[in-house]
């Protein structure tokens, strides 16, 4: 290495590549520190997107979801607008479209990038919201208040559904499961959220296969067609990886790089924090791949630390929220088809919970409207406290209270 002082390059300026950038600095790193953000504007927070862009104004919104973090007081290089295109872990360089540049630490915090629909690339009328332009170029369809068609009703499709209708646009809603949400919760759970749509004014499609697009309307597999002045797509995102091909970085078979329970990756000097890393839990004994908020905000103070010469484990307790058709839903933990599952009020009902248990353990909660739940159960799962099933199926009483 030349004489130069040692730096960090942080490859990704979302909020986990932000993130880094502050622990680095908070937990005592005093030397250089770059962060590369392959978008042209300041650093912003995402999840705000479908409410400060979509329906705010245009200048008061941007401004609202910029990170509150002083670049130049930290000392940290922020470079927008490049894009790293390849890692050479043997030269500790990062390629990027700006040329190459050196490491001694390297954080890949590059985060997911949006499915998109199938022979959809470069249509007019379809959207996918991942980024500000994104949010930006779906405000004139708010605006005019035209007919859209969402296609996927996960979590993204159905926060842009009720920002749609809150906007009085005309929304439809298609899956190609039978159900909404149904590749990460229950059927008996699910059964109770479509008529959340119809109560919004959305019409939900379930068990509908886009077949192709066409000018002004989406085409389904039974042939139908679905007029629609604008398409948005939400049916996934994927690890922002591609570009570490033959790196020496090893990736899993969903895209994800495989980070350790320290978040080191199998490169020398190079870490991997947010959406774009999984890591192994020992909580919950498997490997993690989590594309939510607070992974990216927690994980690199794990990453700084470990930068720094630490050894500290990462094996949060997940936790995530949702803004959907009027209701707050929140859940914590990791739960799987095993786990035994406890109804914990009337998912008919303005507000209820579920449970997941591992055994005896509260591996898992859902809540909608009931924040306590969702508060006292995080702790919980934290500790691996077990819990009475009985008690805690009860919605009238503390969930700490089921605590054994």
């Amino acid at each position: 290495m030349s004489e130069r002082s040692a730096v960090v390059v942080i490859v990704g300026a979302g909020m986990a590549g932000v993130q880094t950038a502050v622990a680095l600095r908070e937990q005592g790193w005093r030397e250089g520190i770059t962060l590369l953000g392959d978008e042209p504007h300041a650093p912003y927070d995402r999840p705000p997107l479908s409410k400060a862009v979509l329906l705010g104004s245009a200048d008061s919104a941007q401004l609202d979801i910029r990170f509150d973090v002083d670049f130049d007081a930290l000392d940290v290089d922020l470079r927008l607008g490049v894009r790293a295109q390849a890692l050479r872990t043997a030269d500790r360089q990062v390629i990027t479209d700006a040329g190459p540049l050196p490491y001694d630490h390297l954080v890949l915090a590059t985060g997911a990038y949006p499915v998109a629909l199938p022979g959809s690339a470069g249509l007019p009328g379809v959207h996918l919201l991942r980024t500000l332009d994104d949010a930006a170029g779906l405000r004139p369809v708010l605006d005019a208040k035209q007919q859209v068609v969402v296609v996927g009703a996960g979590w993204i499709g159905a926060e842009f559904a009720t920002a749609a209708r809150q906007a009085g646009c005309e929304v439809t809603v298609v899956e190609a499961a039978d159900r909404p949400l149904a590749g990460v919760l229950p059927a008996v759970i699910t059964a109770h959220m479509r008529a959340w749509y119809e109560e919004a004014g959305v019409e939900l499609r379930t068990g509908a296969l886009v077949s192709g697009v066409e000018p002004d309307a989406v085409v389904l597999a039974d042939g139908s067609l679905l007029p629609a002045a604008a398409i948005v797509v939400g049916i996934g995102a994927r690890p922002a990886t591609g570009w570490l091909g033959g790196s020496g970085v090893k990736l899993g078979e969903d895209g994800s790089v495989l980070a350790d329970d320290r978040l080191r990756t199998t490169a020398p000097g190079v870490l991997a924090v947010g959406d774009c890393a999984s890591f192994p839990s020992a909580r919950y004994g498997e490997r993690l791949l989590i594309h939510h908020w607070d992974n990216a905000l927690h994980g690199p103070r794990t990453a700084a630390a470990n930068v720094l010469g630490g050894d500290t484990r990462y094996d949060p307790v997940p936790y995530f929220w949702s803004e959907q058709f009027g209701r707050f839903v929140q859940y914590a933990g990791h739960h799987t088809d095993a786990d035994t599952l406890l109804m914990r009020g009337d998912p008919s009902t303005a507000s209820w919970s579920v449970c997941w248990l591992r055994g005896d353990r509260l591996a898992a909660v859902l809540a909608v409207d009931r924040p306590r739940d969702l508060a006292q159960a995080r702790k919980l799962i934290a500790r691996s406290a077990t819990v009475d099933p009985v008690t805690a199926a009860d919605p009238a009483v503390p969930l700490t209270s089921a605590a054994r």
